[in-house]
C-alpha cells in the first residue's frame, strides 16, 4: 500500500501472497497525493488578483491531474490554469468562484481524488454611521459596550479605542475585550472611564480596518453601586471537540465590585501543562498543539471578597479508531453526525461484486485485474475526506540488480563479519550461500538467518576468499558474488601513560601502532570524553609523523583529565586512555568566618578549597582597611598557618578600624587565589598608644608661644572622641601649663601673653586621648616663644633711575650683631608724589636692593625701607624721591629701503625725531632675521638684533655652516644706511 492518509484517519492491511506494496523510487506506481487541497479563506487584492489552490501527486509515470468545483469539471480558461498540478485562479470573484474544489490525479495505473476543499474569499464591510445611544452607569457598576461588528468573512480582530487616543485601550483586570463577539466588558466602572468608546474591527487577511461610531459613557450621579459577588459574563462552550495539534482558546471574565480576579484550573487535579499561556491579565486560556492528554474539564474560578462563581467546559479529543481483518482494508473515521462510507477504483464507484461493510473493504481471488488506485471516502453533512492506497499484483523471480551482495569486505581477523542478501522477488525467495563450489552449512562459526544474512565469527586468513548468495522461487534462480579480505588487526604498541605534570608544563601523550601495512590507520584523540578539535584548541598539537603523539603545550588546570587515543582503519578501531593529573597553585580557600574580635586581635576560620593535586603547605592572612594601599599582609597567631590547620589569629591590629581579611593558601607549586573576602568588621576601642610625632614650635607675634606637631592618622586615634593635650612651663620650672584640643586634626596650638620675654624658652610636650582614656606625650622638646619686631630701619637707602619703567633700589643691611634681631628679608614701599604712604606698592626682598618695574614714565615717586623678622616688620625708612626717565620713542624708523651688492644688503630708513615729553633719540637697534636652508624641504630660522649708532660705515654678516656670526657698531642717530647680508631686516630707535 502506498499513499498517504489523512490525519483522522488510521489504516490497516493485510496482503497476501503474490500481492506486494512498496514504494522504491524507481518501481511504477499508481498517483498518491503528496499535497491536497485544503479549505481557505483568501483575500482579495487588487495587486496581485490571484489564487492558489495547491495540488500535488507522486507517480511513475507522473500523474495529470483535472479539477472539480461544486461536483462539475472546470474548463481551463482566462480565469482557470493549471501549475503542475496547483490550480491558479486568475481575477477571482468572490461570488463566482467561491465553491468545494477536488483535484483528481490520474496515471496509466489509475485515478484517485483529493478531499474537497472549501474556497472562500476574505472581505470586511464599514459600520453604519448612524450615532451610538448613551450608556449611563453608577460609579462602581458594571458595563458591557456591544461591538455589533459589520457584515465579514476572515478571520477578524477586535480592539477598542478611548477619546480618539492613537493607542488602542490597553486591557487588564478591570477591562476585557472578547475575540468572540468584539464587545468591551468593564468589570468596575471608575470615574476616569468616563468618555467615547470606538469599536475598531481589522480583517486579519485583507488587513483592511474600520471603525464604529463612537458610544459616550456617562456617570449617572443618583448613587454609588456597592460590592456584589462576581458574575461570569464571558465563557466558552460546556463541549468543544478539539482535533489533534490544533490551537484553542478559552476566554472567561466577570463582572463585579471589587474587580473579581480570574484563576484556571483542572477538575482532574492535574497541573496545567507548561506550554498553556494564560494572558490579558488572565482572561484568555490558550493550549496550543492540542494532545490527547490536554482533554478534560477546564474551570475558570473569578473570585473578589463577596463570594466567587465559577464556569466549566469539556475539551474532547477527536480521535481514530482501527481495527484489522484478513484479506481487507478498513478505514474508519469519526465525526458528529456519524460519516458513511464509499470507495472508490481510480476516482470511480467499487463494482458490487466487491464486498463493502462500513469502512471495510474486502478483495477475494486477487487476480491482477485488481491493481489500481482505491480511495476510501468518508463523509456527513459538515464534508468529506479521503484516504488513498495503491494495490499492485506482481510475479517476479529473484533480482540483484537494485541490491547485489556487496563486492569486497574488509575485516581483520579474529573480527565477525555479515553478508547481507536482499533480492528482489516475488514470491520471497529461498537463500543459500556457498564458498567456492561449496554450498555453506550451519557451524560454530557460520550461520544462515532466515532474511538471508550470513554471519562469519571468529574469522581466520583461510575465511578470505568468494562468497555466492544464491536466491530462488517458484519463477528462477540468481546469484551474487562478493569477495572477503582478511587483514591484521591493528595494535597500539606505544600506549598513552597517565602522568602528571605542573602548569604552565609541556607533556607528550605517545600513541604508536602497528598492523597491516595496506592500511591507513587515522588518529584522534578525545579529552573527556569530546573529540579535540586541533584547528580550535591551542594548547593542543598532533605531532610524530606516522604517529598520532599529543603535546599539551603550556598545561593548564583545566587539562586535568582522561585522554583517550583512538586509531581508525578501514577494518577496525582500537584505542588506549591515559590520565593527566595537573598540579598547580591551591584554589581558593572557602567559608571564611570572622570570630571573636578584640581591639588588636580577631579569631579567624575558613575552609580548604581545592588543592590542585599538591597539598597545601602554608595559608596566609591579608587584611584591608579604608586607609590602606591594597591587601597588606598582617601578623598571625600562629606565625606561619600549616596547611592542616584551618583557623588562625590575627594581631597587631589597630583599636576602632573597619578591616576586612582574606586567606590565600600555598603550595608546593606556588600561591593561590585568594578567598572573599569577609564582612566588614571594626576592632574594639582601645586607649590611644601612640604619641604625636616631631613636636616643635616658635615664630609668631611677639608676646606668642607657637607650638606644633605632626597628628595622629586616623587609623592609630583608637576610638571615638580623639583629641591632644598641650603641656608647656618656662625651662627651668616644674609647673606644667596645659590645654586640651578637641580636634582630631588638630597640628598647632599658639599659646598668646604679653608679658612673655622675646625668644623665651619653654619645654614643651603633646599627649593624645580619647573616650577610652588618656594615652603617651611625646618627648620633652624646648621652644623658643617669638622675638619681638625690628626697632630700627635700616638706613642710607638711595636709587637709581634706569627708564622710564624702572628703578633700583639699594640700602645698608642690619647686621646681626648690631640687634638682637634675626633679619629674614626686608620691604621695599613705592607711591608717587602726592598720595598716601598707605597707598604704596609693596616689593618683598631678602638682599640688601630691589628692582622696581612697571612705573611711569618722568614720575616723582617717594621709596622707604623697613626690615622683617619672624614677629613682623620695623619702622620704615625716611623717604626718599626719585624722578623715573622719559619714556623712549614711540614712532618706529620709516621707508626703510635695502640694495643687494655683492654678499651684502645695504640699508637706509628716515631719521626718527623725538616728541617733547619723549628722550631723544641716542641710536637705532637693527633685527636680523637669519634663514639657512639646510635641504630643499627643511629651513631653520634665526633672528639676530644688533644695535648701531656710529655715524658712517656697514656691519657685515657672514654665513658660516647653520649660524650667522654678527659684528656691531653703534650708528649715529642721524646715520640712516647699513648694509647687511641679509634681505629681512627690522630698524628701531634707541
Amino acid at each position: 500500500s502506498q499513499g498517504e492518509i489523512s490525519p483522522n484517519y488510521t489504516k490497516h492491511k493485510h496482503i497476501p501472497v503474490a500481492v506486494l506494496f512498496h514504494s522504491e523510487r524507481n518501481t511504477r506506481h499508481g498517483p498518491v497525493f503528496t499535497q491536497e487541497p485544503s479549505d481557505s479563506i483568501f483575500p482579495l487584492r487588487s495587486e496581485d488578483n490571484k489564487v492558489f489552490i495547491n495540488c500535488k501527486a507522486k507517480g511513475n509515470p507522473v500523474p495529470h491531474y483535472k479539477w472539480k468545483v461544486d461536483g462539475r469539471y472546470i474548463d481551463m480558461d482566462l480565469n482557470y490554469n493549471l501549475v503542475e498540478g496547483n490550480l491558479l485562479i486568475n481575477n477571482p470573484h468572490a461570488t463566482h468562484h467561491g465553491g468545494v474544489y477536488q483535484c483528481i490525479a490520474t496515471n496509466v495505473f489509475g485515478t484517485i481524488i483529493s478531499r474537497e476543499a472549501k474556497v472562500q474569499f476574505a472581505y470586511l464591510q464599514n459600520f453604519s454611521r448612524k450615532p451610538r445611544n448613551t450608556v449611563s452607569v453608577r460609579e462602581g457598576q458594571a458595563v458591557v459596550l456591544l461591538c455589533g461588528p459589520p457584515p465579514h468573512n476572515g478571520e477578524i480582530k477586535y480592539s477598542w479605542v478611548f477619546n480618539g487616543r492613537p493607542s488602542f485601550l490597553l486591557q487588564d483586570t478591570r477591562r476585557f475585550v472578547s475575540q468572540r463577539t468584539g464587545n468591551l466588558y468593564i468589570a468596575k466602572v471608575e470615574a476616569s472611564d468616563v468618555g467615547n468608546y470606538t469599536c475598531v474591527v481589522r480583517n486579519m487577511m485583507t488587513n483592511a480596518t474600520v471603525y464604529s461610531s463612537p458610544t459616550p459613557v456617562v456617570l449617572r450621579r443618583d448613587a454609588v453601586m456597592g460590592e456584589y459577588e462576581p458574575k461570569i459574563e464571558v465563557q466558552f462552550s460546556e463541549t468543544l471537540h478539539v482535533t489533534k495539534g490544533s490551537s484553542v482558546k478559552l476566554e472567561c471574565f466577570a463582572l463585579g465590585n471589587p474587580v473579581p480576579s480570574i484563576t484556571w484550573r483542572r477538575t482532574d487535579g492535574n497541573p496545567l501543562p507548561g506550554k498553556m499561556k494564560i494572558n490579558h491579565s488572565n482572561g484568555v486560556l490558550e493550549i496550543p498543539y492540542f494532545r490527547p492528554e490536554d482533554a478534560g474539564v477546564y474551570e475558570c474560578v473569578a473570585e473578589n471578597s463577596r463570594g466567587k462563581n465559577v464556569a466549566k467546559g469539556q475539551l474532547i479529543f477527536q480521535s481514530m479508531i482501527t481495527h484489522n481483518a484478513n484479506l481487507q482494508w478498513e478505514c474508519r473515521a469519526s465525526g458528529k453526525p456519524k460519516p458513511v462510507y464509499r470507495w472508490l477504483k481510480n476516482g470511480e464507484p467499487l463494482v458490487l461484486e466487491v464486498r463493502m461493510t462500513c469502512g471495510r473493504l474486502a478483495v477475494s481471488r486477487i487476480n491482477l485485474l485488481d491493481s489500481g488506485m482505491y480511495q476510501c471516502l468518508a463523509e456527513n453533512e459538515h464534508g468529506a475526506i479521503y484516504a488513498s492506497a495503491e494495490l499492485k499484483v506482481v510475479a517476479s523471480s529473484p533480482d540483484f540488480s537494485n541490491s547485489p551482495v556487496k563486492k569486497s569486505m574488509l575485516i581483520q581477523r579474529g573480527g565477525e563479519v555479515i553478508m547481507e542478501c536482499r533480492p528482489h522477488a516475488s514470491p520471497r525467495a529461498s537463500i543459500s550461500w556457498r564458498r567456492g563450489g561449496e554450498f555453506l552449512k550451519d557451524s560454530t562459526r557460520y550461520s544462515n538467518s532466515r532474511n538471508g544474512t550470513l554471519r562469519i565469527s571468529n574469522i581466520s586468513e583461510s575465511d578470505g576468499g568468494r562468497y555466492t548468495c544464491v536466491a530462488r522461487n517458484p519463477f528462477g534462480t540468481s546469484s551474487s558474488t562478493g569477495t572477503l579480505v582478511v587483514k591484521e588487526p591493528t595494535k597500539i604498541t606505544v600506549p598513552p601513560l597517565s602522568v602528571d605534570a605542573t602548569v604552565g608544563e609541556s607533556i607528550v601523550l605517545p600513541c604508536e601502532v602497528c598492523g597491516d601495512s595496506s592500511l591507513d590507520p587515522t588518529f584522534k584523540w578525545f579529552f573527556n570524553g569530546k573529540l579535540i578539535d586541533f584547528n580550535r584548541q591551542d594548547h593542543f598539537e598532533m605531532i610524530g609523523g606516522s604517529a598520532g603523539d599529543l603535546m599539551v603545550r603550556n598545561i593548564q588546570l583545566k587539562h586535568s583529565g582522561k585522554y583517550v587515543c583512538m586509531v581508525h582503519t578501514v577494518v577496525d578501531s582500537v584505542s588506549a586512555a591515559a590520565h593527566l593529573i595537573v598540579r598547580g597553585p591551591p584554589g581558593a580557600p572557602e567559608g571564611l568566618i570572622v570570630g571573636e574580635i578584640t581591639d588588636s586581635t580577631a579569631q579567624l576560620s575558613w575552609e580548604s578549597g581545592p588543592d590542585n593535586h599538591s597539598p597545601v603547605t602554608t595559608y596566609s592572612i591579608q587584611a584591608r582597611t579604608p586607609f590602606s594601599i591594597g591587601w597588606q599582609a598582617v601578623r598571625t597567631v600562629p606565625d606561619s598557618v600549616p596547611g592542616q590547620m584551618f583557623h588562625a589569629t590575627v594581631i597587631e591590629l589597630n583599636p576602632w578600624v573597619d578591616y576586612e581579611f582574606r586567606v590565600v593558601a600555598s603550595n608546593n607549586v606556588g600561591v593561590g587565589e585568594p578567598s572573599m573576602q569577609s564582612k566588614q568588621i571594626r576592632t574594639k576601642a582601645a586607649v590611644p598608644d601612640v604619641a604625636p610625632g616631631n613636636v616643635s614650635g616658635g615664630g609668631g607675634r611677639r608676646g606668642e608661644l607657637v607650638i606644633q606637631w605632626e597628628p595622629i592618622p586616623e587609623e592609630l586615634q583608637s576610638g571615638e572622641e580623639f583629641g591632644y593635650v598641650v603641656a608647656f612651663r618656662p625651662l627651668g620650672t616644674s609647673t606644667w601649663k596645659q590645654t586640651v584640643l578637641a580636634s582630631p586634626d588638630a597640628s598647632r596650638y599658639t599659646f598668646r601673653n604679653d608679658s612673655i620675654p622675646p625668644l623665651s624658652q619653654f619645654e614643651v610636650k603633646v599627649g593624645v586621648y580619647n573616650n577610652e582614656g588618656e594615652g603617651p606625650s611625646s618627648h620633652v622638646v624646648v621652644v623658643y616663644s617669638a622675638e619681638e619686631e625690628p626697632s630700627e630701619p635700616p638706613s642710607r637707602v638711595w636709587t637709581r633711575t634706569l627708564s622710564a619703567s624702572e628703578i633700583e633700589v639699594y640700602w645698608e643691611p642690619i647686621t646681626q650683631t648690631a640687634s638682637s634681631w634675626k633679619i629674614i628679608g626686608y620691604e621695599v614701599l613705592c607711591w608717587e608724589e602726592g598720595m598716601q604712604e598707605s597707598d604704596a606698592e609693596m616689593v618683598r626682598v631678602t638682599d640688601p636692593a630691589a628692582l622696581l618695574s612697571g612705573l611711569k614714565g618722568s614720575t616723582v615717586y617717594l621709596i622707604s625701607v623697613r626690615a622683617q623678622n619672624s614677629a613682623g616688620a620695623g619702622p620704615s625708612s625716611p623717604a626718599v624721591n626719585v624722578t623715573t626717565k622719559k619714556p623712549p620713542p614711540s614712532q618706529p624708523p620709516g621707508n626703510i629701503e635695502w640694495n643687494l651688492t655683492n654678499s651684502k644688503i645695504f640699508l637706509s630708513w628716515e631719521h626718527v625725531k623725538a616728541m617733547g615729553n619723549e628722550s631723544e633719540v641716542t641710536g637705532y637697534k637693527v633685527s636680523v632675521v637669519s634663514v639657512i636652508e639646510e635641504s630643499l624641504k627643511t629651513k631653520t630660522s634665526e633672528i639676530v638684533t644688533f644695535s648701531v649708532s656710529r655715524k658712517h660705515g656697514s656691519l657685515g654678516i657672514r654665513y658660516q655652516s647653520r649660524y650667522s656670526h654678527l659684528v656691531s657698531s653703534r650708528i649715529a642717530p642721524t646715520e640712516t644706511n647699513i648694509s647687511l647680508v641679509r634681505k629681512r631686516a627690522g630698524v628701531y630707535a634707541l
